[in-house]
């Protein structure tokens, strides 16, 4: 899929440049991918979106409920959700929670005073949400838009920097996740229908985005992949992987995913 595309790719751009581990900082003999990179002098021209929908017991994580229970899926998405806002406002652009419901501006109003700016995502389905949000921000004035999900605590903010400067010369960037679909979508092009007619949430979203990329000639950069929140499944890679990372000596930077890891009795 897309492999004339994903040759754009640099040297300095492969899976081998960006750690896997999130907070590295607490490793002395290797700097991180993101320190390698020259911050920008300005983000007037960078938004990053956050998709992210209030933890609603019986409506979060119902994937993940099916194996467990509603009120564990629940805690999982708020833990999942607060520790990536966490992580994200360290982010070097304009940072936009696009929240759902509309009724949840409540919730996620505590975040407006770390930076945030809050955005409904409205109605429709999340095609049409996200082509609303990125019109917007470009009738806004900015060039390069980033969106990311609310379930993928660990992703490195070196990933969401490569997104944002890889626009500089692609149209669309895409972080593929391992369900089949992605983790971060990102365009500087406002002509690509890379929004519609996908069928969300099933396996087939991330070759459905790339077949509409193709047929117009949009140019692309693919990021590694990364995981995100979604089944009893997924919880079990994100418990081995921060674990992973503690007996590294590595601090994963998922203070709430931590506590239910340490209490998560029988779902472990």
């Amino acid at each position: 899929m897309g492999g004339n595309n994903s040759s754009r790719i640099g040297a300095k751009n492969t899976l081998a440049d960006i750690p896997l581990l999130s907070h590295q900082k607490s490793n002395p003999v290797r700097a991180t991918f993101f320190e390698k990179f020259t911050m920008p002098e300005r983000m007037s021209d960078r938004v990053l979106g956050i998709f992210a929908k209030e933890p609603i017991a019986g409506r979060s994580k119902t994937r993940l409920a099916q194996s467990t229970s509603p009120a564990w899926a629940q805690r999982v998405a708020q833990a999942c959700v607060e520790d990536s806002l966490d992580r994200f406002a360290e982010a070097p652009a304009k940072r936009v929670i696009a929240y759902a419901p509309d009724s949840a501006d409540g919730y996620f109003s505590p975040w407006a005073h770390a930076g945030y700016e809050l955005f409904r995502q409205g109605e429709g389905d999340l095609g049409q949400r996200l082509r609303n949000f990125f019109v917007c921000q470009w009738t806004r004035g900015v060039e390069r838009v980033v969106v990311v999900g609310a379930d993928s605590p660990t992703l490195p903010l070196a990933c969401i920097e490569l997104a944002f400067q890889t626009l500089e010369t692609c149209d669309v960037v895409i972080g593929p996740a391992f369900d089949g679909g992605y983790y971060l979508i990102g365009s500087v092009a406002k002509d690509l229908p890379i929004f519609d007619d996908i069928p969300w949430s099933t396996s087939s979203v991330l070759e459905k985005t790339v077949e509409r990329l193709r047929c117009c000639g949009g140019r692309l950069h693919l990021l590694p992949p990364w995981y995100d929140i979604d089944t009893l499944d997924d919880w079990t890679m994100l418990r081995g992987h921060v674990l992973a990372m503690r007996q590294a000596g590595i601090d994963p930077g998922v203070p709430r995913v931590e506590r239910l890891i340490r209490n998560s009795g029988e779902f472990v």
